[in-house]
């Protein structure tokens, strides 16, 4: 549950980042921002979609694990939780729309609100997600929220609780995160003739900077979140908060020495920043464990009932789809590095 969630909110940073930048890109006037915006749309797409396949997984997990917590969440505000579907489905459309029916040579000229419309609705997706998950943590607050009286609220439409410094511990990374992948650009293609070596390191520059920048705020925000925390749940002498914030700390530094050869380390930072957002995925995971405790809920004491014959035929389909895919992903893998001009002399 926790790594998958961890893959789940890399990408959902990416494309949370991926296009905020590919709009404000494209409002610039110079060529290489022009193309870095038509790179960025272009990759949020794949991005996207492949944050919705790897949320799949953790949130199985969540509605398994913590049923009576997630299902009351949910009804007490069931329009965010059926408005996160709605959301995304806008967010695909738009993005799309933005990324299929722009027009370069006239610098995209109208089609920069759908840009604008997709960061927003991105940001309200993962809103409705962030409040159905602080909601479900404090049960003893439930009757209160839901009952007035003898009045009962029905609506689904309120928002009972939400914390802001938690959202933004949640979307500031998204900058830090799309930053190493322009990193990752730069030193993808910077063995192929046929690009501008100048453009991409330009973009990786750009990115390690961006991700700088982007991972101070995020120290900053994290100190307002973990000063947030209720104080009789003791969590900032927790072990796993310790070691995510560790984490954390080294892949700054790592930020910090790369900065002039944001290409030449891209591959070191990606592996960092990924340690990083595990750390923290595990430190959410402990956290929320920690909150549950209080009504001696624990995970541990779910009845384990092992199906040999489903756990064996999930993880033979699992093996033969990473199988198959193999082919594939090295053909453009080889075709990304190299070009097509050496692929075909291959």
């Amino acid at each position: 549950m926790v790594l998958t969630f961890a893959l789940h909110i890399i990408f959902v940073n990416l494309a949370i980042g991926g296009s905020f930048m590919a709009v404000y890109e494209h409002y610039k006037k110079g060529e290489p921002n022009k193309k870095l915006s038509r790179f960025l749309a272009r990759a949020t797409t794949v991005n996207l979609s492949a944050a919705v396949v790897l949320g799949v997984a953790p949130l199985l997990f969540v509605q398994v694990v913590y049923d009576p917590f997630w299902y009351v969440s949910n009804v007490l505000s069931a329009w965010w939780a059926v408005g996160f579907l709605c959301f995304a489905t806008i967010v695909f459309l738009a993005l799309y729309a933005f990324y299929l029916k722009r027009n370069p040579e006239s610098g995209m000229k109208g089609f920069g609100f759908l840009g604008w419309l997709t960061f927003a609705l991105l940001l309200l997706a993962t809103f409705s997600m962030n409040l159905l998950s602080v909601q479900f943590l404090e049960p003893e607050k439930w009757k209160a929220w839901y009952l007035t009286g003898t009045m009962m609220n029905t609506s689904g439409t309120t928002v009972y609780d939400f914390h802001i410094s938690r959202y933004l511990h949640f979307i500031v990374p998204s900058f830090a995160i799309t930053g190493v992948f322009m990193m990752l650009y730069g030193w993808f293609f910077g063995n192929r003739k046929d690009m501008d070596k100048e453009f991409l390191h330009w973009v990786a520059v750009s990115g390690a900077k961006m991700a700088f920048w982007a991972t101070i705020i995020q120290m900053i925000v994290g100190i307002w979140w973990l000063l947030s925390l209720p104080s009789h749940l003791h969590f900032a002498s927790n072990p796993f908060l310790i070691l995510g914030v560790l984490l954390g700390v080294v892949f700054f530094i790592v930020l910090i020495l790369v900065q002039k050869e944001p290409e030449k380390y891209a591959l070191l930072t990606a592996l960092f920043a990924f340690l990083g957002v595990l750390g923290m995925a595990v430190t959410r995971e402990v956290l929320r464990m920690v909150y549950l405790g209080r009504f001696n809920y624990s995970i541990y004491t779910y009845k384990l009932n092992i199906n040999w014959g489903s756990t064996a035929l999930f993880l033979l389909t699992f093996v033969m789809g990473i199988i198959v895919m193999v082919y594939p992903l090295m053909v453009a893998w080889r075709l990304g590095r190299r070009g097509k001009a050496s692929e075909g002399g291959a």
